[in-house]
């Protein structure tokens, strides 16, 4: 089948996880609860999967080669190293993957994840943390119509340092860059490069609950244009931020996490060139037994989108959680989210925007285009799962999980609705 070209759908990254991101996730889970133990270990795993949607297409949408979906497996080796150096502590991971598609078998990959971790401690007033990771994995489909293998590298750089002036004030400061690249030709407009820097006053009272004031700079640059109605523009953006951390023990069963504030992101190549608003998280979590415990979390965020028709998108979302340690060596885990997104149209700079009748879809709903309402650019996706971990040793365990998803699609975009259902098992150990 041929490539679509690069307005085939667009391509949105969530704070929500992307259900390939969440389903990667369950490949990769320690081989222990307990604290890592010090020195070298080497790991492995292996796993098998069935997605009956793979590629995330829509239900109207003709299927790929005439099949939506395929069984795969995984293997995965690596080494494991912690330590532990006066009060300087060193955990690196470095594992590679084997990931092979029955049918689909031109999305065959060789997955990397490297990461490394130094937390440091300088006298009784200083501490902080650098860190590194690469990562190569296949991109989500859950808004990019393709049947061609999409990797995704990512390489991150972080530092962070923390000054204890006073002995319930704190000044933190940090840094961090972060790369991403794609390997498809058609996805390179979305190669891109995001430098952060932040500044934190902290207030930790002896309660144990703790309040912060962050400011931060994030400044995004794509070195690719991307084209746009015979001409080209650019993604780049600078972003400030001024918020509100929280950390509240409100008993010693429950505690309430929350970073808010305001935030505005300048575009210039987008119509008003700014979007502006409250943006924030807030996590709670409740443990009324030993055995039992619950989370939950409501969200309002701007999100970075990478489409030729849109600009940015307003996500507001909530999920639930909870996890249930049945025995010594069991725990089940489920969880529940749903996440509304609102796009806001590219306008050039002649005013003429998705409005006056460019359609794309991949026969969800091409076509759409003049007098579309205010419902047009939004969508939603829901997603829901339930995992069982079996330590059948300190080391080794044993995961089960089922994993829905469903969006609701725009027919403006080209976003048909879609369900799909993911079942996995995988087995992990250290030695």
């Amino acid at each position: 089948m041929p490539s679509p070209s690069p307005s085939s759908s667009p391509s949105v990254r969530h704070h929500f996880p992307p259900f390939a991101l969440l389903a990667g996730a369950l490949w990769s889970l320690p081989a222990s609860a307990a604290p890592p133990e010090e020195g070298l270990q080497l790991l492995g795993g292996i796993g098998w999967a069935y997605d009956d949607n793979l590629l995330r297409q829509a239900d109207s949408a003709p299927a790929f080669g005439g099949q939506r979906s395929d069984t795969y497996s995984t293997l995965e080796a690596g080494v494991v190293y912690n330590k532990h150096i006066s009060r300087q502590r060193i955990a690196a991971t470095a594992k590679v993957s084997k990931v092979a598609f029955d049918h689909f078998d031109q999305l065959d990959y060789n997955g990397r994840d490297l990461q490394a971790t130094w937390s440091w401690e300088l006298g009784n007033a200083f501490e902080g943390r650098a860190e590194a990771l690469y990562i190569q994995t296949l991109a989500p489909y859950t808004d990019f119509n393709s049947d061609e293998r999409n990797l995704r590298q990512r390489r991150r750089q972080a530092f962070d340092a923390g000054w204890k002036m006073h002995p319930s004030y704190k000044l933190r400061v940090g840094a961090e860059r972060d790369k991403t690249s794609y390997d498809l030709l058609i996805q390179r407009a979305n190669d891109r490069t995001e430098k952060a820097v932040e500044a934190e006053l902290l207030y930790q009272p002896k309660s144990g609950s703790a309040l912060g004031l962050v400011a931060r700079r994030v400044k995004g640059s794509f070195p690719y244009r991307r084209p746009y109605l015979g001409s080209v523009v650019t993604d780049d953006f600078t972003q400030d931020e001024l918020k509100l951390r929280v950390n509240w023990l409100a008993s010693g069963a429950s505690t309430v996490q929350a970073l808010a504030g305001y935030v505005r992101r300048e575009q210039p190549s987008y119509g008003k060139g700014a979007t502006s608003g409250v943006n924030g998280r807030i996590n709670a979590f409740y443990t009324p037994r030993g055995k039992i415990g619950f989370n939950a979390a409501v969200w309002r965020e701007f999100a970075p989108i990478e489409s030729l028709l849109v600009s940015d998108t307003l996500n507001k979302g909530a999920s639930i959680g909870a996890h249930w340690a049945a025995s010594a060596k069991l725990t089940i885990e489920a969880h529940a989210a749903h996440e509304r997104r609102a796009y806001t149209a590219r306008i050039d700079r002649g005013g003429a925007g998705i409005g006056n009748g460019i359609g794309i879809g991949n026969g969800a709903g091409a076509g759409a285009g003049a007098g579309a309402g205010r419902d047009a650019l939004r969508d939603a996706i829901r997603s829901a799962s339930v995992r069982a971990v079996w330590q059948v040793r300190p080391k080794v365990q044993v995961v089960a999980a089922y994993v829905h998803q469903a969006r609701s699609g725009s027919a403006l975009l080209g976003t048909g609705r879609f369900d799909a259902n993911l079942v996995q098992v995988s087995a992990n150990a250290l030695f």
